[in-house]
């Protein structure tokens, strides 16, 4: 029977076994995953010192992009130590593993074979228990573009997509929009309004609601106090409406150029 990648990964999680070692025991019990992690106990016992329960706190972002810079990739590899995330085999193997999901539809990213195997061979050359984070791909409609930042650490990166219905963006303009969503602190929440999620805004409304009360103001000032700090509040976390890193006097709707409509973004950051 065919072993899937997920099942795979889900065996190797639970005994800290390779992939290679952990498809056999699947194959050998015929899929079912308690008979092959009997199987990998019994076969593999000696090799599964406990690499699954180390925690891969460390590791690197890595961002592709096709030809036409219509479509691009982001993606998280996760390691157990800074050393090794800054080995020059595992950020080539980030960047494959970007190419990897490159290839895949636009959506959120999941490990498969391809990007398993190109994991394994870090794990079986240092040891260390080297996980897939996180990913996303995005493709831009016509006229649009994607393009993205990658902070020379390896530690955060941030994909962006763009619909340009206008002018084109240049370069530097991508690269300060993507700048600004990794360094800007609170960080954005969404790129409009009607991104934020509800029961977010619903608890901030209480909790501005809960201030101005205790307070000792009268209601109607109350409500007034709410509005100006839910005002605020969507100002530090809707993007569009962020002042922009850069010039702290424009929010960042205001540098973008005419027709040019921030429709989507991914920042990742390791720790």
């Amino acid at each position: 029977m065919a072993i899937s990648a997920k099942d795979v990964k889900a065996l190797r999680d639970a005994t800290g076994l390779g992939m290679t070692d952990c498809k056999k025991a699947l194959e050998e019990a015929d899929g079912d995953f308690d008979k092959a992690a009997e199987i990998a106990r019994a076969k593999f016992g000696a090799k599964m010192a406990g690499r699954s329960d180390r925690e891969s706190a460390e590791g690197r972002v890595g961002i592709a992009y096709n030809a036409d810079g219509s479509k691009g990739a982001i993606v998280q590899v996760n390691t157990e130590t800074d050393f090794t995330a800054k080995n020059d085999a595992f950020v080539a193997m980030t960047d494959k593993v970007a190419q990897l999901a490159l290839e895949g539809p636009a959506g959120e990213v999941s490990s498969n074979d391809a990007i398993e195997a190109a994991m394994e061979e870090v794990r079986l050359t240092t040891g260390e228990n080297v996980q897939f984070g996180a990913g996303a791909v995005f493709e831009a409609g016509k006229p649009g573009c994607v393009g993205g930042y990658a902070h020379f650490t390896g530690k955060i990166g941030v994909l962006i997509e763009l619909d340009t219905e206008g002018e084109t963006p240049s370069e530097d303009l991508i690269k300060d929009l993507c700048m600004h969503i990794s360094a800007i602190v609170p960080e954005a929440l969404g790129v409009n309004e009607d991104d934020i999620p509800a029961e977010v805004v619903e608890k901030e409304k209480k909790h501005a609601l809960q201030e101005a009360m205790d307070s000792g103001k009268p209601a109607e000032i109350a409500e007034k106090m709410v509005v100006g700090k839910m005002r605020k509040y969507m100002d530090s976390v809707v993007l569009l409406r962020q002042p922009f890193v850069k010039d702290d006097k424009q929010q960042v709707q205001q540098i973008l150029p005419a027709g040019v409509t921030i429709k989507a973004f991914k920042k990742i950051a390791i720790g």
